[in-house]
């Protein structure tokens, strides 16, 4: 059977599909949607809910303008129609319009936010439309509409306006002068005021942002407060990282329930609204034997929060549109272990520091960079290992670092094996070598900062005195 054929227009996302139809003695056969062979040929995988037909019994039955918010894919059973779109979302095409005549032969892929109208030439024609959100009475709020006669957009239709048959309603919308223009959909940044959130914010400032004060996926409730609609993109930057507290009776339930449990329903709602689910991991989903992690290897977590990491996301793994950003030893604004080493080095302390444990620090605003190279170039989903670049170090080698750049001699770190260290302490297993090999996003156009580099910025931006913890200094 022959395929649809997609073709674009000068409105953005808007595409005209001309379709196979077959016919013999009894009429004619066509496939309206074939959701496999659709996307293949181009079009989006737009997950239609809802079919709706308009009959029209004459010809010069005429409706529009009209934009929802939500994708369409129109196209005729019976008769033959003249189609027209205007673009009505906020940017530079706003106003722009394309026609084009529809029969059983010709589909037209409608993306939301432009508006739909058509005439019917025949009588008994039959206009069908796929749209992938149930209509609601509150979705009328968000609808923008356009006079079918506003001179300013030039449609030509085949049968005068005064001698069609219109609606009152369709009679009376506004200009397109008067129009505000349908907002695109935005990203919405969760854990906001964590290390990689607060980096994220700094990067993507015309993204919507929430801490868990806002939205806490742990409960329920705070879900429904907001309009998902309103978004494309989420960025789960949200976690329970209590590695040592995770291994406790309630820091076990703690860690399920915000690295299972909620990003499950955090899967969910970017299945049921199509959303594309930016999501972070971490190098505890591995045992560390291997000394170098591709994105392929089958997890292997030690310890209840690498376990969580590795069932999360698998979780968003099973989603169309995803990618998981794998991280090591997370470095940013507020309290880590570089930051803990500088004030040490301030107050003349010389540390004990594990120095069989091998990996590389990612710096809150290297994973920034690299979620909005995601989202600006969009490769291929999946998983994507991202750290700085450079040489492997130990927790050892780095606090050494921190206290040269500090002034104080590294012979002030006091180099421990993990067994040493943990004596004494409720200590959580840590994969002893956590380097994750970046191929993978190299290849896809982005570039690591080197960690020494960064480390040396980083530092560079810290107090040289120390801090308590009230924020006074000593």
């Amino acid at each position: 059977m022959a395929e649809a054929v997609v073709s674009r227009t000068p409105i953005p996302g808007l595409l005209v599909v001309d379709l196979p139809v077959h016919r013999d003695n009894r009429g004619w056969f066509k496939e309206n949607w074939q959701r496999a062979k659709m996307v293949a040929s181009g079009l989006p995988d737009f997950q239609p809910v809802q079919n709706n037909v308009s009959f029209n019994e004459r010809a010069g039955a005429t409706r529009g303008i009209h934009a929802e918010p939500w994708d369409k894919y129109v196209s005729v059973a019976t008769g033959r129609v003249f189609g027209a779109w205007v673009d009505l979302r906020q940017g530079p095409t706003f106003g722009a319009v394309f026609s084009t005549e529809l029969g059983p032969d010709k589909a037209v892929f409608v993306p939301r936010g432009v508006g739909n109208a058509f005439q019917t030439l025949t009588d008994a024609t039959a206009y069908s439309y796929l749209v992938n959100e149930h209509w609601s009475a509150e979705a009328k709020s968000s609808y923008a509409f356009v006079n079918l006669a506003d001179p300013q957009l030039g449609i030509s239709w085949p049968i005068a306006l005064d001698q069609a048959e219109l609606s009152e309603a369709d009679q009376n919308h506004p200009q397109l002068s008067a129009v505000r223009p349908v907002a695109a959909r935005r990203t919405l940044i969760l854990g906001a005021n964590g290390q990689v959130g607060t980096a994220l914010r700094a990067l993507l400032p015309d993204a919507d942002s929430a801490d868990r004060s806002a939205v806490d996926l742990t409960r329920l409730e705070t879900l429904d407060k907001i309009n998902w609609a309103d978004y494309d993109t989420v960025v789960n930057a949200a976690a329970y990282t209590a590695v040592d507290v995770a291994e406790t009776p309630q820091g076990r339930r703690d860690a399920w329930a915000v690295n299972v449990t909620a990003v499950g329903r955090l899967a969910e709602i970017a299945r049921r609204h199509r959303l594309l689910l930016v999501h972070l991991s971490s190098d505890y989903v591995f045992d560390g034997e291997q000394e170098l992690h591709t994105e392929d290897e089958a997890p292997s977590p030690l310890g209840v929060y690498g376990q969580t990491k590795a069932a999360g996301d698998a979780l968003v793994a099973a989603l169309p549109q995803h990618y998981i950003l794998r991280t090591s030893w997370v470095v940013g604004d507020g309290r880590n272990f570089v930051r803990t080493m500088a004030d040490l080095a301030a107050r003349g302390v010389r540390p004990a520091v594990i120095d069989d444990q091998l990996g590389r620090l990612t710096f809150a605003d290297d994973i920034a960079r690299g979620v909005a190279h995601l989202l600006r170039n969009r490769p291929a989903t999946g998983t994507y290992n991202l750290t700085s670049a450079g040489r492997s170090m130990s927790w050892a080698d780095i606090a050494e670092l921190v206290y040269r750049h500090r002034g104080r001699s590294e012979a002030d770190v006091q180099r421990v094996s993990t067994e040493t260290y943990g004596e004494g302490r409720q200590l959580a297993p840590r994969p002893r070598h956590s380097v994750l090999d970046l191929a993978k996003i190299i290849e896809v156009g982005f570039k690591p900062a080197d960690g020494e580099s960064a480390l040396q910025t980083y530092l560079d931006s810290l107090p040289t005195t120390s801090e308590t913890k009230d924020g006074s200094k000593n």
